[in-house]
């Protein structure tokens, strides 16, 4: 997924992972600089979510570590 997602984007986007989870994530992650959260004005109020400059720096790490865990980790 490239550029901002909405909240219902990104829960679509990601299996298994209940709304208030994936709401406390989003926090943590915008509490750490990783993703920006934007609220356009409504109506309808629309909040979208995107990766800041720090969060990209993460996508090489997050890609390598993926295979490495696709190599050396059993399937489950």
């Amino acid at each position: 997924m490239a550029g901002p997602a909405g909240f219902r984007e990104l829960s679509r986007a990601i299996d298994g992972v209940s709304d208030s989870v994936l709401s406390d994530r989003l926090s943590d992650l915008a509490g750490m600089g990783l993703i920006t959260r934007k609220v356009a004005e409504g109506p309808p109020v629309s909040v979208s979510y995107e990766l800041t400059d720090h969060g990209l720096a993460l996508i090489p790490i997050m890609r390598q570590l993926s295979i490495w865990a696709y190599e050396h980790l059993p399937p489950g």
